[in-house]
């Protein structure tokens, strides 16, 4: 602009300005765009917080989950949403050898499953992980002679094949069993923790080249830390509660006697804690019969060494003296409330004669038993008594009946009961139904009849895995 009043329109930058220093940009003309100040950090922090939002409900979805499988299909179908695949595999085999070991599958079949396992197991997407490093190089704090389990184990890195068909020493066989699938490229992620150690691995198949970003490796890997330890508390669970049924059945009968006139049956379910009901079937003197039922109160490793003993003690005081059943536990519950006074227990003795169809039985504190026949389905009367231990001086009168040719006489314990879930007065009313629904076909044989009691009580089954009491039913068919 020309001169006006002799100004200079052109106005010098102030004297205390300092020159631009190098390789900053300068400021951008009035005419560009602006970006508000702090925009970027306000994206960044956005996306953390969207990424940190959707570790939250997969993890809380996560840690919902009670058994191992149902875990490792939530661990597929999270890592399918964090990496964008649609089919995949997880593989549990703990590094230490003591298993379970299983494999699942999301979008695979099962026949996709073993085509899978057809790759030799060092060239497959998770015989790398399992096995040792991505290098083949074996980890020699799991692979030692006698491994230090304070020693971490060291965690392999996560495999990805972005296109099966032009990646380098790929196995001819890996390429084959792609093509048979249909996938293109897969991401196998370690399910290990240098705390938890190797669980096992999973892997996810694209259906076409690919691999995950950066930032879908750095969610996924987060996520497979905590879904291995995770695991890790289930396989810990699951390991204990084998054992604990391991111990359980190993004090009960390892099979029932065969006694003329008389056919048994016994169906036992252990509950994940391990609970004390047991049941027992022996020959005594003369053809005769002794079957027992009972229940300790508490759980755990205490709960099962007292039945164990109380079992024992109660098939000695049957060969003395059974043909007294009240004898029998009235020896019983002082026993027990000498040994362990804090402890209380339910049980049920029966001396049978199968020759005579006779029994005499007596009952302390248990549910009375159950006769499933032709032309009757009746529970029998016994009278109310108090359980083993809760009285000074336990006594109650005995119970005789004879149950008719074909009969089935059904024992149980209370677990049988509670596990459906229903007050105790329906509770019964559904045992009694679902006996007297018995099919004509199944009356012959004391094993189908538990079985349909048990079908029809529990038509989801029982899961040995979710907490609950233990069931006992022991079935006699007299001839």
């Amino acid at each position: 602009m020309p001169k006006v009043a002799g100004i200079e329109s052109t106005v010098p930058g102030p004297p205390h300005t300092t020159a631009p220093l190098p390789g900053v940009p300068a400021a951008a003309a009035p005419s560009e765009p602006v970006s508000p100040p702090g925009a970027l950090i306000q994206d960044r922090l956005a996306t953390w917080v969207s990424d940190l939002t959707t570790l939250h409900e997969l993890t809380e979805r996560l840690i919902r989950t009670a058994s191992l499988d149902e875990a490792l299909r939530e661990v597929l179908g999270a890592g399918s949403a964090l990496v964008g695949a649609r089919r995949g595999l997880a593989v549990l085999e703990p590094a230490d050898g003591l298993g379970p070991a299983s494999t699942i599958g999301l979008g695979l079949a099962h026949a996709e499953l073993g085509t899978i396992e057809t790759v030799p197991r060092g060239a497959g997407h998770y015989g790398r992980l399992l096995d040792g490093l991505p290098d083949g190089r074996p980890d020699p704090v799991r692979t030692a002679p006698f491994p230090d389990p304070a020693r971490p184990a060291q965690v392999p890195d996560p495999i990805a094949i972005r296109d099966v068909r032009t990646e380098e020493g790929l196995d001819p066989r890996h390429r084959e069993v792609a093509a048979r699938l249909g996938y293109a490229a897969s991401y196998a992620l370690p399910l290990a923790t240098e705390e938890a150690g190797r669980l096992g691995a999973a892997v996810w198949l694209y259906d076409e080249p690919a691999e995950p970003s950066d930032r879908q490796r750095h969610l996924i890997g987060l996520y497979g830390r905590f879904a291995t330890e995770h695991l890790a508390r289930l396989l810990q669970v699951e390991r204990a509660r084998v054992q604990v049924a391991t111990i359980a059945e190993e004090l009960l009968p390892s099979r029932l006697p065969r006694v003329p006139g008389v056919q048994l049956a016994a169906r036992h379910r252990t509950g994940p804690r391990g609970g004390g009901d047991w049941y027992d079937a022996l020959p005594l003197p003369e053809g005769a019969l002794g079957l027992a039922v009972g229940s300790v109160s508490g759980t755990g490793p205490s709960a099962l060494g007292a039945m164990g003993r109380l079992r024992a003690s109660l098939r000695a005081y049957a060969v003395m003296e059974g043909e007294d059943p009240v004898a029998v536990l009235s020896d019983l519950e002082l026993l027990l409330r000498l040994t362990e006074p804090a402890r209380s227990a339910t049980a049920l003795f029966a001396y049978a004669e199968p020759a005579q169809r006779r029994i005499v039985l007596a009952g302390a504190g248990h549910a009375p038993p159950l006769v499933v026949g032709e032309r009757r389905t009746e529970f029998v009367e016994t009278s109310l008594s108090a359980p083993l231990g809760m009285l000074s001086c336990w006594e109650a009168p005995s119970v005789e009946l004879s149950p008719a040719p074909g009969e089935t006489v059904l024992l149980y314990t209370d677990g049988l009961l509670r596990r459906t879930g229903d007050a105790m007065d329906r509770a019964f009313a559904r045992l009694h139904a679902a006996a007297a629904s018995v099919p004509r076909a199944d009356r012959g044989d004391p094993g189908a009849v538990a079985d349909h009691v048990l079908r029809t009580l529990f038509p989801e089954g029982l899961d040995t895995g979710v907490d609950g009491e233990d069931v006992v039913l022991l079935a006699a068919r007299f001839e």
